[in-house]
């Protein structure tokens, strides 16, 4: 590998343990995702108290709201310097261009670099009875397909899919659009909540460009062995 595929996902709220598991897994892992409950708790601050551990920082906040209000929420978010930020595609087009925008005057105007910006297609936790109940008719997979088609429009960099529509989107976005893949379990971890998943090598030979990990190595006796064990085993499938 030519990269560390994987982020870690976070599952503390103390930004000292946080920079502390960061410290831990520098070098084993590609950067550290940091979600609602994270960043709830702690603002801002928390996010450059996390920072300061070196690693890369993938900013999971889900962006959902009027166009105005999500490119305000973009720009703040960018002065953080995170990797890549996440805002919902069934927020729409407009909200989703909304965001681009923002995304691309805030880096100029503090002269940092733009993050990637991902827009969420169905939720991993999410099963096609789920989706059903939310009022979306037909399989969960055209779902997918149609608000990463409406995200590729609006000028978004990539999605947040599960691993099982990795190869679909790949085919119908082509190779330069950012595939981002929560529900990775490890074949020796638990699928805890997650409903739709593969092992990291599964998803990257599907096409997956990052891997969102979190606990398989953040509830393990050992975080860095875990992470460690996820290198071998993707190095061993790529070899």
């Amino acid at each position: 590998m030519t990269r560390n595929p994987v982020f870690c996902a976070l599952d503390t709220t103390d930004p000292q343990a946080a920079l502390a598991l960061s410290r831990r897994l520098a070098g084993l892992v590609g950067g550290l995702k940091l979600g609602l409950e994270f960043f709830s708790a702690n603002g801002p601050e928390g996010v450059r108290a996390v920072s300061d551990g070196g690693l890369p920082l993938f900013l999971d906040l889900k962006f959902h709201d009027i166009p105005n209000t999500v490119a305000g929420a973009v720009r703040g978010a960018v002065r953080l310097g995170p990797q890549m930020a996440t805002l919902h595609a069934c927020g729409g087009r407009e909200m989703m261009k909304a965001a681009v925008d923002a995304a691309a005057d805030a880096a100029t105007k503090w002269g940092v670099a733009r993050p990637q910006l991902l827009a969420v297609t169905v939720l991993t936790s999410m099963s096609q009875d789920d989706l059903a109940q939310s009022g979306v008719t037909g399989p969960l997979v055209d779902q997918v397909r149609r608000l990463a088609a409406l995200a590729q429009e609006a000028g978004v960099d990539g999605v947040v899919c599960s691993p099982h529509e990795v190869d679909v989107l790949r085919a119908q976005c082509g190779p330069e659009f950012r595939l981002v893949i929560p529900g990775i379990r490890p074949a020796w971890a638990a699928a805890n909540d997650q409903k739709r998943v593969l092992t990291p090598a599964e998803a990257l030979a599907k096409g997956a460009d990052w891997l969102v990990i979190g606990r398989p190595i953040t509830a393990a006796a050992d975080p860095a062995e875990a992470a460690r064990r996820i290198q071998d085993e993707l190095a061993g499938a790529i070899s």
